[in-house]
């Protein structure tokens, strides 16, 4: 192979899936629900979770699936992180309103119905609960035969906040310090190009990992003995910030030394990658001067599909899973309370002025538009 990889030769197009987004809400109608009512909307554009009406607070929704990751965890018969993706997705993205998830439901489709695989989602979503703190409200489960041919997982996650106080990046300005969260891993986006690489060099996902996946802000969820197979690596969860976040939230709400107003955005590094920053403002820029350290197998990933590197950060979190805008004057009093929680959470840019663009430390790493 001469030519680098990229996600679009893979089969997904970043910017035509965007396109047909805007064309799906450019034809959608505004809602019957009254102004003011329970049930009618918050603006908020661009904004990572949909905000409705609902008295004294706010209720803020998000739906999501695990994608094709899941395509790799049925080869492998292997199930156990895959109710947490779907959680993290979700409830990741809900955080980033300034809303606390409380409830969730999923969707399950099958060509058919397997009682071992639906016990192992089961427990899964069991332990997804657990992290992120919420009820599993209900779901619903399909089994359809010539409609799908494998299994599908999506679900919805319900949130709320105090009216008045949802993260919106209104308040947003140049000097803002940017705080990164690590990631697990790669997460639930950009596998179809992971598949199209590993299939290109050759190697079972029940191989040993050609890299050593040993990172010291993440656990791999293990199902072997000995060293970690590339299949763990691969389908280690997609963490989920809820802890710290929502208690950081709390905190903010409370009696720490910041509060909620020093907060200006938050940001779930999902596909798209470091453009998704582009999505909190429709002027600001933000510089990463200081990005967290890039995963193994993210490196793996680039050497042996040949991707350029701009690519590597535009389909994946490269190591970042969430970044936190934050007031440059309690910059330091948040990331300690971060840090002791989350550990290998730091500093990584700043929000500038200079143009709607995502720069980065990289060279040729800059991103215009989401």
């Amino acid at each position: 192979m001469d030519e680098p990889m990229d996600y679009a030769s893979a089969g997904v197009d970043i910017d035509l899936e965007g396109s047909a987004v805007a064309s799906l809400i450019g034809a959608l109608s505004k809602s019957v629900r009254a102004p003011g009512s329970p049930g009618a909307p918050v603006d908020l554009p661009g904004g990572f979770g949909g905000l409705i009406e609902f008295g004294d607070n706010l209720l803020a929704m998000a739906t999501d699936g695990v994608g094709s990751k899941l395509q790799i965890a049925t080869s492998l018969k292997q199930w156990g992180g895959v109710g947490i993706d779907c959680m993290a997705m979700n409830v990741n993205d809900l955080l980033c309103v300034g809303a606390e998830p409380i409830a969730f439901v999923d969707y399950v489709a099958v060509p058919k119905p397997d009682p071992v695989i639906h016990a192992a989602l089961g427990a899964s979503l069991a332990e997804a609960c657990r992290q992120a703190r919420v009820t599993l409200a209900g779901g619903e489960t399909a089994s359809l035969p010539g409609i799908v041919t494998e299994l599908d997982l999506s679900g919805t996650a319900l949130g709320w906040l105090p009216k008045g106080e949802a993260i919106t990046g209104e308040h947003l300005q140049a000097g803002d310090v940017l705080i990164g969260l690590p990631a697990s891993g790669i997460h639930s986006n950009g596998y179809s190009l992971v598949r199209r690489i590993v299939e290109h060099a050759g190697l079972s996902y029940e191989d040993e990992a050609p890299f050593d996946p040993t990172h010291p802000h993440r656990e791999l969820l293990r199902w072997t003995e000995g060293k970690a197979t590339l299949g763990e690596v691969v389908l280690n969860p997609t963490r989920i910030y809820c802890d710290p976040v929502v208690d950081l939230l709390d905190a903010a709400r409370g009696d720490a030394s910041f509060s909620i107003e020093n907060i200006h955005g938050i940001c779930h590094i999902t596909g798209g990658g470091l453009s998704n920053l582009l999505r909190l403002h429709d002027s600001l820029g933000w510089s990463i001067h200081t990005p967290l350290p890039v995963l193994p197998e993210f490196e793996w990933l680039q050497a042996a599909g040949k991707v350029e590197t701009r690519e590597m950060y535009r389909t994946f979190n490269m190591g970042t899973g969430m970044i936190l805008a934050v007031a440059k004057e309690h910059a330091t009093s948040i990331l300690t309370w971060l840090e002791q929680r989350l550990p290998g959470t730091a500093v990584v840019g700043e929000v500038t002025d200079e143009g709607h663009r995502v720069s980065h430390a990289i060279e040729g790493v800059e991103f215009t538009h989401y």
